[in-house]
């Protein structure tokens, strides 16, 4: 594998290909981290690279939804909830539920011959400004690649506060790259060893 998107043959392999992209650099944030540095916010705010891979998650399934005219899930009280892992909850968990709302949007996608398809915008969500009446399916994938792209971001700085990494080392050992331009990353040694 590569730290940059393979080459594409036309639009819609394009936008799949850059999300597939996107969401893997966000998850690779994730490689090596106990559930504890999951919930670790490593910055002055409160985001988490466990809470930032649920709310992708969840995010892409609702653009999932709403392509395909599906009732919204009742949103919890507290919209934070969606950015941390909760009690019970854990990183296999919530990469579990990324990599089920990324194989769902993908065979959606595939079934859907024409990117121009109309996505009617739910009314009364304060974030969808109200002259808005409908996306195509191509805004919505614009749209989750740039989510996956922001919150791959975030995720990347929070990692590099937790214990140094950075991106490409984090590639290279997640995916074992042969002959890496970088040293894949390695867990620190335990105090003591």
């Amino acid at each position: 594998m590569s730290g940059i998107a393979p080459p594409v043959a036309d639009e819609r392999s394009a936008l799949m290909t850059y999300l597939a992209h996107q969401r893997r650099l966000l998850r690779v944030t994730a490689h090596g981290l106990t559930d504890d540095q999951a919930r670790t916010a490593s910055s002055a705010g409160d985001l988490t690279i466990g809470g930032l891979i649920k709310h992708a998650a969840r995010c892409e399934a609702g653009w999932t939804r709403l392509v395909l005219r599906e009732p919204a899930p009742e949103q919890p009280a507290d919209e934070s909830e969606e950015f941390r892992l909760l009690p019970g909850e854990t990183l296999a968990g919530v990469l579990a539920e990324h990599a089920e709302a990324a194989a769902r949007t993908d065979a959606v996608i595939a079934a859907i011959p024409d990117l121009g398809y109309a996505v009617p915008a739910p009314r009364g969500t304060r974030w969808i400004p109200a002259e808005v009446e409908e996306w195509s399916v191509r805004w919505v994938l614009l749209h989750l690649i740039e989510e996956m792209a922001r919150h791959g971001g975030h995720a990347d700085l929070i990692r590099e506060g937790i214990d140094g990494a950075t991106q490409y080392p984090l590639l290279a050992a997640a995916e074992r790259w042969p002959d890496p331009w970088f040293r894949p990353w390695e867990p620190a040694p335990a105090a003591g060893d």
